[in-house]
């Protein structure tokens, strides 16, 4: 549990560190989609590329109903369901760019809105894919999106998100 809650810590910490270069970032990208047309018009599907801001997100799956994440020693226990969703993040800006998890929605078909489960994104992705993760132009990596619904609930969309203060771009997952 306490390293748990030393990871939290720590991430809480770098993400509020980044938010100031975070938030330069986003103003540029706020001004090139005001002046290029409206983004959030479009609704991307599983297996079609969507972007925001320096990201080109792709959602490769999902799988719902999972009840644990990690191993029998290190792991985490869904609260109701995890939801797994593992996409592919390419950076196609020109700068680096932090990808982090925790960043992105999940939203219900009455429009109740979920948060990433970063602690149990550490369990589910081998090498931290989806935890603050430096992306170099060009590159890409792919990794798992956990979401904790209740067990009764179906997830119909996704917001991703390049940064904590980005419009997001909508992915259907129906």
């Amino acid at each position: 549990m306490r390293k748990t809650t030393t990871l939290a810590l720590t991430a809480t910490a770098l993400v509020a560190l980044g938010c100031g270069s975070g938030a330069a970032d986003t103003g540029s990208s706020s001004g090139e989609k005001a002046g290029g047309g409206d983004t959030k018009a479009k609704v991307a599907k599983v297996g079609q590329p969507a972007r925001d801001g320096k990201f080109e997100f792709t959602v490769k799956s999902t799988k719902c109903g999972v009840a644990k994440v990690g191993t029998d020693l290190l792991g985490a226990k869904a609260q109701g369901q995890f939801c797994l969703v593992t996409v592919n993040v390419k950076n196609i800006g020109k700068e680096s760019q932090m990808f982090d998890g925790s960043s992105q929605k999940a939203y219900a078909a009455d429009g109740t809105e979920y948060s990433a489960d970063g602690g149990a994104a550490l369990y589910a992705n081998k090498n931290a894919e989806t935890f603050l993760n430096e992306i170099n132009p060009g590159n890409q990596v792919t990794g798992v999106v956990v979401f904790d619904i209740p067990k009764k609930v179906t997830l119909i969309k996704l917001e991703l998100h390049d940064s904590p203060f980005s419009g997001g771009v909508d992915v259907a997952l129906g």
